[in-house]
């Protein structure tokens, strides 16, 4: 197997993760956007477990079958939730700093450079490049140094990830996990990432996606520590204009690659090296001591830095009086490491040389689950203040027992990471025990304070440990510093996570999953979520702990509707009500019963979302809770919508607005004021639905969120378009229409052209409609949004008939009814029914045409849907007169006109009186 660059998109046909995901969007519920629900529906505003659901549901479909264009999946019109926020922000300079103890490499240095240079000028692609060699020789220092060599040469960005292909105590990152990691770095949107239980298709779609993000990009990446071919493979981006560094104890020989191994030192070189480090001239060393102290510690980079370092720490030592103590340490190790014993003993004499109370700081490190760590770590796992564990990872640095990283952080090289927890082994054998329970509690602390900036108010928030009160935190002054920390230590704290589970510190598990549940909820990615929720869950049993194991059940709910998998989700969530049942948790079981409620109003099982939300709102008002109480009702308000039902929909969500108000909720308020515009939109009531439209696009305005002000401008132009404001309706959708491409958003892209294909046919251009219509029509399908495609189908099938295709105009109308009576939206069946009458009255038939008026007109006022109400009773009376003679049908005709007037339609009013005069 080799290393390989492909840029062709695998497309998973019929794999396990595309089929979860097929079957979930083929459920999905709604028609017209002045009805649908925003396809999976802005509904998410729920209490603690309530996150938005931009798209995410579609991510994995949505790369797969889109080829992982650079667009963004669909965002349905919800409302950033009490999890962590827009996605990653693009970070294209991740490089580790260049390092003073980097020393010529003249012969290799020209051979990598020279390669790539040669590559660029004569347009050639760049193959990638596999640097070998053994622990400690300086892999990734001449990796690192090459980047930033050449780091002018590729502008697009500079990328470091640590693959920890043999990191003590850490797996090797999977494939899967790395890409998630590049692509945010990159600045794809986490809810854009793919997801589902198929890591192999999962794989496969973020690689795609990666390949596809970077395919005319000049951008340099470094694969540090890396452990197969496996690993590497799907992280090669597909461009040839980027450059490969891959790192590596193995000689990972491939085809078509250069593959460099680096060696120990030249002699001399070495030799060099520790003089410029020790800080004492040359002659004063003497030669011939310094040459035997390099070739003691094979001549290997890091042994020579810390061998110096110990010559530099101690002024009065002369070069002998180092030899002679490394000698020493040689001999003390025995057999006992003789595979490494020359890096090993510079390792020791370095230890031994520092105070005691920084030994015991250094064991500990080799204690943390994490990979690098920052000085509140420190202080965690070394019982220290921060002040003092700074005070400790300086000088550590300084002596060059570990390595700075990006943002005042530390990290241990993998050699002195395995050496450190082999001291640590040596001594009391529960110190690895209480250095996780430390710093497990100092991240509960931390996560606490994040939560605190990222949660939404009046949303629960998981309390630190009692024992958190002497923690020092960070500092965390807003947001965006919370979402960052956030980011950083995800890594870290999943470690602890797995390391606590293996130490059966189930307690420290649960804490930790339920406190990462905010963040997670929103950034994603949702597999990582999934593990971590499994994992609490099943910790929460080994405990008996009812109430969290449903919490964690209820969190892994509520990613699975995320992800598609409703099955799933719905398992979950009914498994977190009786586990809150048996503990009588009613709070919990409100929160599992307002997202069962989700679910099936997601998969348009109406009825039983309504019982669900009634029932959770019934709890929520016992408890008090009006957080809950808005929530629940603004769910229960658009399963009403959903159901036709639409004077219970405006009492629900009217409640739920005023509510909100009074929490001073503006995402809250938002939301609740545009379904409230969309239900008065449908009930004929224009001037109520467009003033609540603009003033939900007022606070999305105000909270800078693009994606739901595009979905308001829609949504306004639905009303300006029925008012006979066709040019103000063309201005709002195609601004929408901007403000989703920019974005990448798939399904409000999709709404907003069909709604322009709809003002195109009311203008008179059908030609232009039918395009318009039948792209919105393929874009729907592709999504799996059958409200959409049913929508567009009706819409297709006027403009089909305009241009005389009166049997693909019938077709069309046959699908579209097909779907909408499967999903019970009977306005949108109402609405096809009486487009498909006026196409049998224009084709001079006057009978059939007026019965698909009469059942029109049975539904509409069964509902209460005015508009379809005219409709079909001017298509009725319009029968009569063509069937009966002129005259008849008058009355028909006079009552349409009356509740067009009513609804301030002007032009269908003077079409029937000039027909009446």
């Amino acid at each position: 197997m080799r290393l390989r660059r492909g840029v062709a998109i695998a497309v998973v046909a019929g794999g396990g993760a595309v089929t979860t995901m097929l079957v979930g969007l083929v459920t999905n519920a709604v028609s017209d956007e002045s009805r649908w629900p925003g396809w999976l529906g802005w509904l998410q505003e729920h209490a603690w477990f309530s996150f938005v659901v931009l798209g995410v549901t579609l991510a994995g479909l949505t790369a797969l079958l889109a080829g992982l264009s650079e667009t963004r999946p669909p965002t349905p019109p919800g409302r950033p939730e009490d999890g962590a926020g827009p996605g990653a922000a693009q970070v294209l300079r991740s490089l580790p700093r260049d390092t003073a103890a980097f020393t010529d490499r003249a012969a290799e240095l020209e051979q990598l450079v020279g390669s790539v240079r040669a590559s660029q000028e004569r347009g050639e692609g760049l193959p990638v490049h596999v640097i070998d060699g053994m622990p400690g020789v300086g892999k990734t220092t001449f990796a690192v140094h090459v980047g930033h060599l050449l780091s002018e040469r590729f502008p697009d960005g500079q990328l470091f990830v640590n693959l920890n292909g043999h990191t003590p105590g850490r797996t090797p990152v999977q494939a899967g996990e790395a890409l998630a990691s590049l692509l945010a770095a990159a600045g794809v949107p986490t809810q854009q990432i793919p997801v589902g239980d198929d890591v192999g298709a999962v794989t496969e779609a973020r690689a795609a996606m990666w390949r596809s993000r970077l395919a005319d990009k000049k951008a340099l990446l470094i694969l540090d520590n890396a452990a197969s071919y496996r690993q590497l493979e799907p992280l090669l981006p597909g461009g040839s204009g980027c450059l490969v560094l891959v790192t590596s104890r193995k000689r990972l020989v491939a085809n078509e690659e250069v593959v460099m191994s680096v060696d120990a030192l030249p002699p001399g070189h070495a030799v060099d090296l520790f003089v410029r480090l020790s800080g004492r001239p040359a002659d004063a060393l003497g030669r011939d001591v310094v040459d035997e102290m390099v070739r003691l510690c094979g001549c290997l980079p890091l042994g020579v830095s810390l061998l110096a370092a110990r010559l530099r720490h101690h002024p009065s030592w002369t070069a002998e009086d180092l030899r002679g103590r490394l000698v020493a340490a040689r001999d003390r190790l025995g057999e006992l490491r003789a595979g490494e014993r020359a890096v090993t003993a510079t390792f020791d004499l370095s230890y031994r040389d520092l105070a005691p109370e920084r030994q015991r700081f250094f064991r500990q490190l080799g204690l943390f689950p994490g990979t690098d760590l920052d000085p509140h770590v420190g202080a965690a796992l070394g019982e220290d203040s921060v002040v003092v564990a700074r005070r400790h990872l300086e000088a550590l640095y300084d002596d060059h027992l570990i390595d700075e990283q990006p943002g005042s952080r530390y990290r241990l090289h993998d050699l002195l990471r395995d050496y450190a927890r082999g001291l640590a082994a040596e001594g009391d054998s529960m110190d690895h025990v209480q250095a996780v329970q430390r710093v497990c509690t100092y991240y509960l602390a931390a996560l606490a304070v994040a939560n605190g900036h990222t949660v939404r108010s009046g949303a629960a928030v998981p309390p630190a440990p009692d024992d958190t009160s002497r923690v020092e935190t960070p500092v965390l002054e807003s947001r965006a510093d919370a979402l960052s920390w956030l980011e950083t230590e995800r890594a870290n704290i999943l470690a602890c996570v797995r390391r606590a589970n293996g130490l059966a510190l189930y307690d420290l598990v649960v804490r930790l999953a339920a406190a990462m549940a905010p963040f997670l909820r929103q950034a994603g990615p949702w597999d990582q979520a999934v593990a971590l929720h499994r994992t609490a869950a099943e910790a929460a049993r080994h405990t008996g702990d009812q109430r969290a194991r449903g919490d964690a059940l209820a969190e892994l709910g509520v990613v699975r509707r995320f992800m598609a998998a409703y099955p799933q989700a719905i398992e979950a969530l009914n498994d977190a009500v009786t586990a809150y049942e048996a503990v009588d948790d009613r709070r919990g079981k409100a929160e599992a019963l307002n997202q069962l409620g989700i679910v099936w109003y997601l998969t348009a099982d109406n009825e039983d979302a309504a019982r669900a939300q009634t029932e959770a709102l019934a709890l929520y008002r016992e408890l008090g809770y009006r957080l809950g109480q808005a929530n629940a009702l603004a769910d229960l308000g658009m399963t009403h919508r959903q159901m036709s039902r639409f004077d219970a929909a405006v009492e629900a969500q009217s409640e739920a607005l005023a509510i909100y108000r009074e929490l001073g909720d503006r995402y809250g308020e938002a939301n609740s004021l545009r379904d409230l515009g969309v239900v008065h939109s449908l009930m004929g009531a224009y001037d109520f639905a467009a003033r609540h439209h603009q003033e939900a696009f007022d606070i999305y305005l105000e909270l800078d969120d693009r994606v739901h002000q595009a979905y308001a401008l829609n949504e306004l132009g639905v009303v300006r378009r029925l008012t006979g404001d066709i040019e103000a309706a063309r201005t709002a959708h195609s601004q929408a229409l901007t403000h989703f491409t920019e974005l990448g958003e798939r399904f409000g892209r999709a709404n907003s052209i069909r709604h322009l294909g709809v003002a195109e046919r009311v203008t008179g251009d059908a030609t232009e409609a039918i395009r318009l219509l039948e792209e919105a029509l393929g874009a729907y399908r592709e999504l799996g949004s059958r409200g959409g495609e049913a929508a567009s189908l009706s819409e297709l099938g006027v403009a089909l008939g305009i241009v005389g295709e009166r049997d693909g105009a019938i077709e069309a109308f046959q699908r579209s009814l097909e779907i909408l009576r499967g999903l019970g939206d009977r306005c949108g069946e109402a609405e096809a029914l009486n487009h498909w009458g006026m196409l049998l009255l224009t084709s001079d038939e006057p009978t059939a045409a007026r019965w698909h008026f009469n059942q029109a007109l049975t539904l509409a006022r069964d509902i209460r849907c005015p508009l379809e109400e005219a409709r079909a009773l001017e298509g009725a009376g319009r029968c009569d007169w063509a069937v009966d003679g002129p005259g008849h049908g008058v009355d028909s005709l006079r009552a349409a006109v009356a509740v067009y007037r009513r609804l301030g339609v002007s032009a269908s009013v003077d079409d029937i009186e000039r027909l009446l005069v």
